[in-house]
C-alpha cells in the first residue's frame, strides 16, 4: 500500500510540474525597455557681428524633484497626476541631458570663450544655476505636449553675487500621442529653450562692467 501511494505522490508532482511549466510557456514576455536620447534640430549660425564679453561660464546641473531627477520619461495625463511612459527612458536622468543640451548651445554659438559644467573643475566667472520645476508631457484637450519650466540664476562667481534671474517656460505640441513624437517635441522645446536662455546669458554678461 505505501508502494503505491509513493509513487501516486510522484505521478501528482510531476503532473504539477508539467502544468506549471506550461503555464509558465504561455506567459508574454516583457516589453523590451526602449532608451531615447534627447533629439536636436540643424546647429543655427551665431551673428558674427557679436562677439562676447570674455567670461568664462560654467553651467550647473539643474537642481529638480525626484520623479525628474530620473531617467523616466514623464506625463501628464490629467490633473495632478503625474507619471512616466511605460517602456521607455531617456539615456540619462533629464536634468543632465538639460545641461547638456545648454552646453552644447552655447559651444555652437561660440559667442561665450569658455563653457564647462561642474564636474570639469575649469575656472570660471560666472555660472549658472537653475531649478527644473517641469520637464514632461501634459495633455491639453485631449492632446499632449511638452512643458519645460527652469528658473535660472545668473552668479559671479568671484562674490558669489546673483547678477539676474528669471523663468523660462516652454510649451511645445506634439504631432501625435505616440512617444515617439512626444520624444522629438522634447528635443524642440529643449532647442527653444536652449536658444532663449542662451540670449538672456549673453545679454546679461554684457552688462557687468569690465575690469
Amino acid at each position: 500500500m505505501s508502494i503505491r501511494l509513493h509513487s501516486f505522490s510522484r505521478l501528482a508532482l510531476l503532473g504539477g510540474l508539467l502544468t506549471l511549466l506550461s503555464a509558465c510557456s504561455i506567459l508574454p514576455s516583457p516589453e523590451p525597455l526602449r532608451i531615447f536620447l534627447l533629439p536636436t534640430s540643424a546647429p543655427s549660425s551665431a551673428p558674427l557681428a557679436e562677439q562676447s564679453p570674455h567670461y568664462a561660464l560654467r553651467i550647473n546641473t539643474p537642481q529638480a524633484s525626484r520623479i525628474l531627477s530620473s531617467p523616466r520619461i514623464a506625463v501628464v495625463p490629467s490633473g495632478n497626476e503625474i507619471s512616466a511612459y511605460q517602456g521607455a527612458r531617456w539615456s540619462d536622468a533629464a536634468p543632465v541631458l538639460l545641461r547638456d543640451r545648454l552646453i552644447e548651445a552655447f559651444q555652437r554659438d561660440g559667442r561665450m570663450p569658455s563653457v564647462s559644467n561642474e564636474d570639469d573643475n575649469l575656472p570660471a566667472d560666472l555660472a549658472l544655476h537653475s531649478d527644473l520645476r517641469a520637464f514632461q508631457s501634459v495633455y491639453v484637450d485631449g492632446s499632449p505636449q511638452v512643458v519645460i519650466r527652469l528658473d535660472a540664476r545668473l552668479v559671479n562667481q568671484h562674490d558669489h553675487r546673483t547678477l539676474a534671474n528669471r523663468r523660462f517656460e516652454i510649451h511645445q505640441a506634439s504631432t501625435d500621442p505616440g512617444v515617439e513624437s512626444v520624444v522629438e517635441a522634447f528635443g524642440q522645446a529643449s532647442d527653444r529653450l536652449s536658444r532663449e536662455l542662451l540670449d538672456w546669458t549673453f545679454e546679461q554678461a554684457r552688462k557687468i562692467p569690465t575690469r
